[in-house]
């Protein structure tokens, strides 16, 4: 039975290469980056020979105890991205527990970050190669570290599974833990800073990670090395009592999903109360106009392109004050604006199955594309706008403002313009309504490379008066080609989205069918 398991995984990862070229030059890519970060890895830990006896203790104990908090937040992170051993999908079939968690484990071995962790894992063993008794430990504790990563991974989904039921939950952790992604540049930096000023206590922090969960079974060599045989006997007991007691967390949490299967949850509005449907136009465009509202401040797949509003000014804030720099604050409504015009690139994409109806009831192209376009502009228009006036108070010089803000607004409604178009031509394959915002397929974001790129580079020709404009007026320091750039952005932006919804509604026209086809063909 767990040779049939493993088998079943090796066949779906298969024929995932099979589905579409894209796919295929996707997994090929991503295994070529993943083969140089190995090498790189087993290359350092090569290096590590050479080095003492204490400094390759400490980068090993902090590089494993990083991999299994990792394996151990990465389920969060990206939850029912690919399951193909689902426990609730095998809960029909007279599987026992034990032969379907060896299963379960085998099969995320062969996996490729399984895979890549086993082979890091067992890379260990290199930086005592001079020491052939302490390298044989390590390879035993490295196979004992790999196995740790794997079942707290699983011990992790299995006890989130009741919770991540909930349609809510699922949700709001992915928007959260989006929070520190976009974070990421002024986390990192502050960490590297930390640890520059503080590099003497490494040793120290490993030494402590050493004795928990989360290294104790990395540390086992360097003990032994060190000529501490009571001390890594010591932390192989801990290493092994952690793998027992996840393996029996994951045990419990696999029975419970097995026979308390998750399930969807829903809610019914009280009759009369028709939300933003009551307040629009009841036109063709309006009821689409408040479709995309409702999916823009309730959607999680929109909700993380919101998040950007808030988000950007504190990021570029935190580079402005490092670099002593008024660029970063400046550049936050251009950014945000395009950043939500590029937004719509996949929005036909994101209605999945319920553009359908779209298709039945004969929409025309352009109300399609008024519809849209309007749910977007009516929100980030006026958040752009505060932005822009807001960083131009913040550092207290108002000359620039005229003319940023006429770029802000002819970044936005450009982006918006291009993207009625490329919507209406490109399907992309994207998160299921309801799903984990953050899930994606193999091949997804090379299939959305090419045309994303292309908008990038016609957006930034559209708005070029209004750069050229907003450059002369800060080099100049007159006023008036900052207003004339203000002028520039308002009567061009508003033109090009005009254009791009006509063309947008007649490409819609064409193609309502193919489109159709390709939603259904990719969900």
């Amino acid at each position: 039975m767990v040779a049939t398991l493993v088998r079943l995984r090796l066949l779906v990862l298969r024929n995932s290469f099979r589905r579409s070229t894209s796919q295929l030059v996707a997994v090929v890519i991503g295994a070529l980056y993943g083969a140089i970060g190995l090498l790189v890895v087993l290359g350092a830990l090569v290096g590590l020979s050479f080095a003492p006896a204490e400094v390759a203790t400490t980068a090993v104990v902090l590089a494993g105890s990083a991999a299994v908090l990792g394996w151990a937040v990465f389920p969060l992170l990206l939850s029912g991205v690919e399951q193909t051993l689902d426990p609730g999908h095998l809960a029909v079939y007279p599987i026992g527990p034990r032969p379907l968690m060896l299963g379960m484990l085998l099969s995320g071995a062969v996996g490729v970050a399984g895979a890549a962790t086993t082979i890091a894992s067992l890379g260990t063993a290199l930086p005592w190669l001079r020491s052939p008794g302490v390298a044989l430990i390590a390879l035993i504790t490295g196979v004992l570290g790999a196995a740790t990563c794997i079942v707290v991974s699983r011990a992790v989904t299995s006890v989130a599974s009741g919770l991540a039921s909930g349609r809510r939950f699922r949700e709001a952790s992915g928007l959260l833990i989006l929070i520190p992604l976009i974070l990421a540049g002024p986390i990192v930096i502050g960490i590297t800073s930390g640890l520059r000023s503080s590099a003497d206590a490494l040793p120290s922090i490993a030494s402590g990670l050493g004795w928990s969960p989360l290294g104790a079974v990395w540390a086992v060599p360097g003990a032994i090395a060190a000529g501490d045989p009571l001390g890594a006997l010591l932390r192989l007991l801990i290493a092994v009592a952690t793998f027992v007691v996840l393996w029996f967390v994951w045990r419990w949490g696999l029975a419970r999903s097995l026979v308390t299967p998750a399930r969807a949850s829903s809610r019914v509005r009280a009759p009369g109360k028709s939300g933003l449907f009551g307040v629009l136009p009841g036109t063709p465009a309006g009821a689409i106009a408040a479709r995309c509202l409702t999916y823009w401040f309730r959607d999680p797949r929109y909700l993380r392109q919101l998040l950007v509003i808030p988000l950007l000014p504190a990021v570029m804030w935190f580079y402005s004050s490092i670099n002593h720099s008024t660029g970063y604050i400046f550049a936050v409504g251009p950014v945000v604006a395009f950043a939500l015009g590029i937004g719509m690139i996949a929005d036909v994409s994101y209605d999945s199955a319920a553009f359908a109806l779209h298709v039945s009831k004969a929409v025309p192209g352009r109300a399609d594309r008024w519809g849209r376009a309007s749910a977007l502009v009516s929100f980030a228009v006026p958040a752009v706008a505060i932005l822009t006036l807001g960083s131009a108070a913040v550092e207290g010089d108002w000359l620039p403002a005229p003319g940023l803000l006429g770029l802000t607004l002819g970044m936005l409604l450009s982006g918006v313009a291009v993207c009625s178009v490329t919507s209406a031509r490109f399907v992309f394959p994207v998160p299921e309504p309801g799903d984990n915002p953050f899930r994606s397929r193999p091949g997804a974001n090379i299939s959305l490379l090419g045309p994303t790129f292309a908008a990038w580079g016609v957006i930034a020709v559209l708005c070029l008066p209004e750069v050229v404009l907003l450059v002369v007026s800060l080099v100049t320091r007159e006023a008036v080609w900052g207003w004339l750039g203000l002028a520039a952005g308002v009567v061009l932006g508003a033109v090009l989205l005009v254009v791009g919804v006509r063309l947008g509604g007649r490409v819609l026209d064409a193609r309502a069918p193919e489109l159709l086809q390709q939603l259904r063909k990719d969900g």
